[in-house]
């Protein structure tokens, strides 16, 4: 196949994309949306990174994924089973968030969807029920709620009382019940373009790809002998079929400029889709080094709009070199779901504020650069929506979706869904020309424990 690549920004890589940045010293450095974890349930995303390199080098793990509350409870799941349903009791028994009263007060009945989480069926249960509800409902544990729960519903940079319930239960089921990986993950050792976007970028161009950066798509029409018209940087060109892996902006403008492409439902289902809140990445240059015992990753719960906190030196290269020169520490700040219509240097000096809070020993540093990145392009996965999202097939069998706004009946979320999603697309057009495409790997799209599952059936009759 002769592919071309058209890409909107002046760099590969969506919203994993870097770029450099010249500190207040003259030093150099590379800016990016911010922290990624790379889950090991992430099978088909670590597929595509090992065509670049098989043994996945550019990945480091960290030890834990430490949760903190400001009430002063600290969750651990380094030390959590990973054999399911080991993995789930073993994170209730060695929690602080669920104490003796905790567990009686819960509604065991209630959370019995958790224990047979059904890809798709999960959405027809759960859909139309908020993720604060549906913990609501079954009586979690308030502290539990905020650190454990809110951390996977942020996740989708929503509010839990805007987003789905289902995407909840999916979440729960990926890293609990449905595989054996855990909550640890791994992330890249240097910058993302270093790590991810260069290596395959040259992968690409040896397998004859042409890549066009800073051409963003303005339409996509079916061509009147067959095939399309793709419009790109003011210049349109004849393919044979196009995979369309945008954001949500991209997509509902691409769409709304190609009124020839698809069937009218499903544009109106495409016009209809939402972004998530804005959210907002500050990663500061500290003169001085946050204390030597601080975890690479920190997420955090009541602490403002703090969502959490990465010191970049414990694993980045670029930032341990610069760190090594300056004495100092890289620091990442998220806060997600924002209101659209903040302050934006007030939430700026909220979130410094906030990191003064979790590590004191912050609070004298000075700042020798700083950026601050403000976005709100992330799918909104809200409550009742996902009959509505497209789904990788379009009206057109000419034209495909990708990305994690894209509607599949496989257990994938987040980066996974979009690189899941993106092998789906190349698979339906490769089928139209009767060659195989790639084989895809996913948790069970149903709870691994047998009693469980039949627990939950007989509880749901």
């Amino acid at each position: 196949m002769r592919v071309t690549l058209y890409e909107r920004e002046e760099r590969l890589g969506g919203r994993l994309a870097g770029w450099p940045v010249r500190l207040d010293d003259g030093s150099r450095a590379t800016m990016s949306r911010g922290f990624h974890a790379f889950f090991r349930q992430y099978y088909n995303l670590r597929g595509l990174l090992r065509r670049a390199d098989p043994r996945l080098g550019m990945l480091t793990a960290l030890p834990d994924y430490p949760l903190r509350h400001s009430s002063g409870r600290y969750e651990s799941f380094a030390r959590v089973p990973r054999t399911p349903p080991l993995n789930a009791l073993g994170f209730v028994a060695l929690s602080p968030s669920f104490g003796l009263r905790d567990l009686a007060r819960m509604r065991p009945a209630a959370a019995l969807p958790l224990l047979d989480v059904r890809v798709p069926e999960v959405y027809e249960r759960l859909d139309r029920v908020s993720a604060w509800d549906f913990l609501a409902r079954v009586r979690f544990p308030e502290a539990a709620r905020h650190l454990a729960f809110t951390v996977f519903s942020r996740s989708f940079f929503a509010d839990p009382r805007e987003l789905s319930a289902a995407e909840l239960a999916l979440m729960f089921h990926i890293y609990f019940l449905g595989s054996a990986e855990g909550l640890l993950f791994d992330v890249v050792r240097e910058p993302f373009p270093q790590a991810l976007w260069e290596p395959l970028g040259r992968r690409l161009a040896d397998l004859g790809a042409q890549l066009s950066c800073a051409t963003p798509v303005e339409s996509v029409e079916p061509a009147p002998g067959g095939g399309l018209r793709v419009t790109a940087g003011g210049v349109t060109r004849p393919y044979d079929a196009a995979v369309l892996a945008l954001d949500t902006g991209g997509l509902r403008q691409v769409v709304a400029g190609s009124p020839r492409l698809g069937t009218s439902r499903w544009r109106a289902g495409v016009e209809r889709l939402r972004t998530a809140p804005p959210f907002l990445v500050s990663r500061l240059w500290l003169d001085r080094p946050v204390a030597r015992g601080r975890p690479g990753f920190l997420g955090t719960a009541g602490y403002g709009p703090l969502d959490n906190v990465s010191v970049l030196e414990r694993w980045e290269g670029e930032a341990a070199r610069w760190a090594a020169r300056s004495g100092g520490s890289v620091v990442e700040l998220h806060a997600y779901a924002l209101d659209p219509g903040a302050d934006r240097e007030a939430e700026q000096d909220r979130l410094l504020a906030q990191l003064h809070r979790v590590y004191p020993e912050t609070r004298g540093a000075r700042i020798l650069g700083s950026c601050h990145e403000w976005r709100a392009d992330c799918p909104l996965f809200p409550v009742g929506g996902h009959a509505g999202r497209p789904t990788v097939r379009t009206p057109d069998p000419a034209v495909v979706l990708a990305g994690d706004l894209v509607r599949t009946d496989l257990p994938v979320a987040l980066m996974e869904r979009a690189a899941t999603t993106g092998f789906l697309a190349a698979n339906a057009l490769l089928e139209r020309w009767g060659v195989r495409g790639e084989t895809l790997w996913t948790v069970p799209a149903q709870g691994r424990c047998g009693p469980l599952r039949a627990w939950a059936g007989l509880a749901a009759r």
